[in-house]
């Protein structure tokens, strides 16, 4: 399948998750990039505007449960996804996977069915349908099932331990953060921390630029690094 992202004019790009911490890196260097034209960010309450470029930005409040799927923001060249919860904030599994493998899904369907052809997606380390950790499961299954939906350029960034202030609080992983900055010098580089920009930087690099097939960011060539895009 070939790629038609018209790179002269710029992608239209659809950013999903632009309210966590990778998103809202991706957004940012997405608004500052001349690659991108348009991005249509849609999400459950308004994006706070700060010093946004608002002829760029087109943020959409929608239900993500039911979804209109002729609507425009669906066409676009690109689709970033960086929606992630964790079982204890979405407070069961069922409702995990709901936000990091039911929606994602939904909208790679809307994309595609209205012209994108490249799919970029947070994933995470450990990632494979067959996972013993439910967490790492779901998002194998995930990348498997995106893997069927026919996109030129399907990209999964696979982070570790992603590193970056946060709005909410998350005790249990500040105490790992901690850890592997200080013990980092004697750790593998999969295993030393992953800067947010760092991720959304590469989400980005690789919807502007794709690459045919699937393509896999580990975390190894994250690790320590922070770029601009």
């Amino acid at each position: 399948m070939s790629l038609t992202l018209p790179q002269a004019s710029g992608i239209r790009l659809l950013l999903l998750g632009a309210t966590g911490l990778v998103g809202n890196h991706v957004l940012r260097q997405a608004l500052a990039s001349p690659a991108v034209s348009d991005i249509i960010a849609p999400t459950r309450r308004p994006l706070a505007q700060r010093n946004f470029n608002l002829k760029k930005l087109s943020n959409p409040q929608i239900d993500f449960v039911n979804v209109d799927p002729c609507a425009r923001e669906w066409e676009v060249d690109a689709v970033i996804c960086a929606l992630g919860t964790t079982i204890a904030k979405a407070g069961s599994r069922d409702a995990f996977r709901q936000v990091d493998y039911e929606y994602p899904l939904k909208f790679a369907r809307l994309a595609r069915a209205r012209g994108a052809s490249v799919f970029a997606l947070t994933s995470a380390t450990g990632a494979r349908p067959d996972a013993y950790f439910f967490y790492h499961r779901v998002k194998g299954e995930l990348e498997q099932a995106l893997s069927q939906e026919n996109f030129g350029s399907l990209i999964f960034v696979q982070p570790g331990v992603i590193s970056g202030a946060r709005e909410e609080s998350r005790p249990g992983e500040m105490a790992l953060k901690l850890a592997l900055k200080v013990f980092s010098p004697l750790l593998p580089r999969r295993w030393h921390l992953n800067p947010a920009p760092e991720i959304a930087a590469r989400l980005l690099q690789s919807v502007v630029n794709p690459q045919p097939g699937i393509t896999l960011i580990p975390a190894s060539e994250m690790a320590g690094k922070r770029r601009t895009f």
